[in-house]
């Protein structure tokens, strides 16, 4: 195993949720925390995983020893969604990870902004957190050996992002990093660390399909960072694997932002 000279990054034998799954970011660090050796169960409210998912679920077999998994639920359906998680972890005895990627974004005026949608908007990207953060507290107590969540954030839970018309998102981001906080301290006496990861622009499917709504946005995002470009899903792997191992140990109720410096101008 690639991790082999730095033992503290190993997830072997570890049973990690990564919920938002299907796709994008979720998958990405699905497949990162994969190569560290844990089963990995994705939790997504599509019909199917993308075409992707079923490439690394057969490597996860091949090389890495290890199985992807894949559970459809919307994390809006707290019964089922608790349902789903105990199954889990009955089945294998343990609960040691959670990464929360799942998460909608609209980008609306606030002064038309409906309660219908604020309130779609937040029951999806904080009390759906919430509840899938509580439904793997609830078994990582029962089985006594802790573990450690990753919230994902966002830099825009931190800043006004210039240009962009999100109000919404950005509470509930902002919602999100506060929560982690609340999280890590009431479960820290259970050995449960919970970390945020707040990501700059990432180029998905989903960013390229507005930069043809907005080409204007393609040309300015790059410029409002330290590094002058935009980052691509592959370069937060590595944080995955970090904030559910015991590299990070030590670490609870923190933010890594990871943004290319653009809040910290």
């Amino acid at each position: 195993m690639a991790t082999r000279g730095l033992p503290e990054f190993s997830l072997a034998g570890k049973v990690v949720l990564v919920s938002g799954a299907a796709r994008g970011l979720g998958l990405t660090q699905a497949e990162a925390l994969l190569e560290a050796g844990a089963t990995v169960y994705a939790l997504d409210r599509l019909d199917e995983p993308s075409p992707d998912f079923h490439k690394i679920a057969e490597r996860a077999e091949k090389e890495f020893n290890t199985s992807l998994h894949y559970r459809r639920i919307d994390v809006r359906d707290v019964v089922d969604l608790g349902r789903i998680v105990e199954e889990i972890g009955d089945k294998h005895g343990r609960m040691d990870g959670l990464i929360a990627a799942a998460g909608i974004q609209q980008e609306t005026p606030a002064l038309e902004y409906t309660a219908e949608d604020a309130n779609r908007m937040f029951e999806v990207n904080i009390t759906g957190v919430f509840m899938t953060a509580q439904a793997v507290a609830k078994q990582m107590i029962k089985f006594g050996n802790g573990g450690s969540m990753v919230l994902i954030a966002s830099m825009s839970g931190s800043v006004a992002n210039r240009g962009l018309i999100c109000s919404a998102y950005n509470a509930s981001k902002a919602g999100v990093i506060q929560l982690a906080r609340n999280l890590a301290a009431e479960w820290g006496q259970y050995n449960i660390r919970v970390n945020t990861i707040s990501p700059g622009y990432i180029v998905t499917a989903m960013v390229e399909a507005l930069f043809e709504q907005y080409p204007d946005r393609k040309e300015t995002w790059p410029t409002q960072n330290m590094l002058g470009r935009l980052s691509k899903p592959h370069e937060y792997r590595g944080a995955a694997v970090f904030l559910i191992s015991d590299a990070s140990s030590f670490m609870t109720g923190a933010d890594l932002k990871m943004d290319g410096g653009h809040s910290a101008w």
